[in-house]
Parts: C-alpha cells; structure tokens; sequence
C-alpha cells in the first residue's frame, strides 16, 4: 500500500495548527473571565477588614472568629460580639423536611435552617464561613447563598475536608462532586480545603506528608479562587517544609490553622510558621487563650 507523503504531511500540519488553534483559544478565554483578572485569584479578606477598620494591618493572625455558630442563640451572640468571621456547619435534615440546616455530627436537627441563618447574617457585616459537611447538602445550600449574595458584605469562605489526612478516621467529601457543586457558584469565595485529621495523646502523631500535599496541590491548581487550607496545629511541628512548599506554589494560597478541643497546643511550635512566612498567608482559628498567648511570645513580631 503506497502512503502519499505530501498528505501525510499536511494532515500532520493541519493537526499542529488545530492544537495550537484550540490551546491560544482556551487560553484567550481565561484571560478575558473576570475571575482569572489581575489579583482577583488572591484572598480579599484581609482587604475587606482593613477597609472596614477591624484590622489595622494586612496580619491574617488579626481576623478573629466564632466557632460552631449552630443555632438561633449562638448566631444571635455571634452577631452582637468582635468576632469578624462566623463559622457554623451545613448538613441535610435527617427527617423531613430534608432542607439544609446548622449543626454538627452526630446531630442530625437544628433550630435555625441555613436559609433562616443566612437571612440573619446579611443584617450585618461580618464573614462567614460555612462547613459542610455532608456533600447532600450542598447543592440546594449554594442555592440558598447564591439567593442571599447580593445582601453579603464580607468574606464567604466554602469549607469541606476533602482528602484523607494524618489520623484521619472520618470520610473526606468527594473532592470531585464537591468542586463541581461549589466551583462555579462560588467564584469571588474562598475555598477552604482541608484533610481530614486526628490526634491522640502519649502517641507519635504524623504530620502532613509530601504525598497528601502533593495530591492537595493536584487538586487545588486548576481552580480560579482563592484557596486556604485549614491545618490542625497540633500536627504543624512535623509538616514544616511539606506546608511551605505548598504555601509556594501559588500566591492564591493561605493556611488557616485550627484545634481541636482536645488538643495539646504548645503556642510555641507555631512560631516558625510566624516567623517565616507572609503574615498575610496565615490565619489562626485557636481559642481566645491560645491565641493571646501566642501573640505574647517573644519572637512573635
């Protein structure tokens, strides 16, 4: 069988410039979205509380926060008090109605809908920060935020443990399903995108591995908002150079650190994260006593 090199040639031409063709054309696309426009892939929070006056500086440990706002009371306190970031949790009634509700495993009811604490939020002009977690929920829950967006004033950060990490026992949401509900409803947010995590007393607690950064940052690249990934404190002593690395791969990047209740914190192991990172890169969601201990140490400014 005789092979006509010239069309050979021109269909192997042809292909080149089809390529070339559909990868200019992609990337002209993604240069003209206003969410790929110059610095609109960085986390604004910082921006928003300076401009309010809550801050003084572009400090990230500044931002203070109210945890596990769950019910009418608890968001009610966290309305009326300093705290500039609420973070409650999201997860589908376990009885009918089965709508998106404020509460926390192994609770399955609440007092307040999402519906309900969104509604009582856009009356003021904190952050919020919703965790989900269960991934029934989020459809119908970016739904309810997209109806009470133009309302918002401050932050929104989307939270979900979405990798298996050190300790882990809990079943991460699917990564997958769950960027695909969020990722496009959620373009001026932060997606905050952690492992899950445990921690034991009296035993070697392993800290985040290069493998379970690396698959983060797999994971994380491809997307237009910003990302902050929340890191158990009691677990950074042992991840040092796997967080920095991650921390370097992209400005859109920032570490929320947080702990469990549970948890043996030494403040002091937290300083090299202060000291030699962007202070504008980290936030820490510790307790009230942590965190003024940790601001009192020597070495911390």
């Amino acid at each position: 069988m005789r092979v006509n090199r010239r069309s050979v040639y021109l269909s192997c031409v042809c292909g080149v410039i089809l390529l070339v063709t559909l990868t200019w054309t992609v990337w002209t696309l993604m240069a003209d979205s206003p969410s790929s426009a110059a610095g609109s892939k960085r986390d604004h929070s910082l921006d928003y509380f300076l401009k309010k006056g809550t801050i003084q500086e572009r400090d990230a440990a500044d931002v203070s926060w109210y945890h596990a706002a769950n019910s009418k009371d608890k968001i009610n306190e966290a309305l009326q008090g300093p705290a500039q970031m609420i973070e409650a949790d999201v997860l589908l009634r376990g009885h009918d109605p089965k709508e998106p509700i404020m509460a926390h495993p192994p609770d399955t009811d609440s007092d307040i809908t999402l519906q309900d604490w969104l509604s009582a939020v856009v009356t003021s002009d904190k952050g919020i920060k919703l965790d989900f977690k269960s991934l029934a929920a989020v459809e119908t829950s970016m739904a309810l935020l997209e109806q009470a967006r133009a309302k918002l004033e401050g932050p929104v950060w989307i939270n979900a443990d979405i990798l298996p990490g050190p300790g882990g026992l809990a079943t991460p949401l699917d990564a997958q399903a769950f960027l695909q509900e969020v990722a496009l409803r959620a373009e001026g947010d932060v997606l905050s995108l952690g492992w899950t995590t445990g921690w034991s007393p009296d035993t070697d607690n392993p800290g985040y591995s290069w493998e379970m950064v690396q698959q983060m940052e797999a994971v994380c690249r491809p997307l237009r908002q910003p990302v902050t990934f929340p890191v158990r404190a009691a677990l950074l002593p042992q991840s040092f150079p796997q967080l920095q690395w991650l921390l370097q791969q992209s400005d859109r990047y920032t570490l929320t650190v947080w702990t469990g209740q549970r948890d043996v914190l030494n403040v002091e192991d937290l300083l090299p994260y202060r000291q030699n990172f962007n202070k504008s890169r980290i936030y820490y969601d510790l307790l009230e006593s942590q965190i003024s201990k940790f601001k009192a140490l020597p070495g911390y400014n």
